[in-house]
């Protein structure tokens, strides 16, 4: 799977996995794929197509097997083929992948997934230090808690269109965080399942409670 012409566009991660299938047993039909390698009738039929566009499997009668070196990805036509005006025989899973325009798709995929990561932690940390022990002041006998101020704001450099919010990081939209109406965020923890009204109207209590004891 880490070979980018089993990407989406490309052969696909079914190709895959009935690649494997032939390899463990070989000479099956379209109807044994489907058990063999789980994966659906159609699938199975359109990934095949695909497959032998490359000459990495060959059908003989009602069943298929594979080039001989097509777990190299190298694709070998059938003698009656060779003419086959479709066929364009593969030289490796690069040549694939390049074919089908998904060459580099994982390292592209692997440097965002590092940059996302790096933004989460950054962000676990900044949660981390808005978590100080609570202010209280004694007032008629009572204790009354002092808020803090809201750490859930969004830069404008970081908002985007229809109330997302792009990551600093990478400049992409973060489809796990939204700008709510009031133009803040609040990142909820597992930790705390109140919803943002909830927290919301926890702050607004605690602000009013403050006030009126100033």
């Amino acid at each position: 799977m880490a070979h980018d012409a089993f990407a989406h566009g490309a052969l696909g991660s079914s190709a895959l996995m009935i690649i494997g299938a032939l390899h463990a047993r070989p000479a099956q039909t379209a109807g044994d794929l489907v058990i063999t390698s789980s994966v659906s009738r159609a699938t199975v039929y359109r990934s095949l197509d695909r497959l032998a566009s490359h000459g990495l499997v060959h059908h003989i009668g009602e069943t298929w097997i594979l080039a001989p070196k097509a777990l190299e990805g190298f694709g070998n036509s059938l003698p009656e083929a060779v003419t086959a005006p479709h066929l364009v025989l593969s030289r490796g899973w690069d040549t694939v992948a390049a074919d089908h325009g998904t060459a580099g798709l994982a390292v592209r995929r692997r440097t965002l997934h590092a940059a996302e990561r790096t933004a989460y932690r950054a962000a676990l940390d900044r949660l981390a230090g808005h978590r100080s022990s609570a202010v209280v002041i004694i007032r008629d006998g009572r204790q009354i808690l002092v808020p803090a101020p809201r750490p859930d704001e969004v830069p404008s450099s970081v908002q985007a269109r229809n109330g997302c919010v792009l990551d600093p990081v990478t400049g992409q939209p973060t489809p796990d965080w939204r700008i709510a109406t009031d133009g803040r965020l609040i990142l909820i923890t597992p930790a705390d399942q109140r919803s943002y009204d909830e927290l919301a109207a926890a702050h607004a209590e605690a602000l009013s409670e403050w006030e009126s004891a100033a």
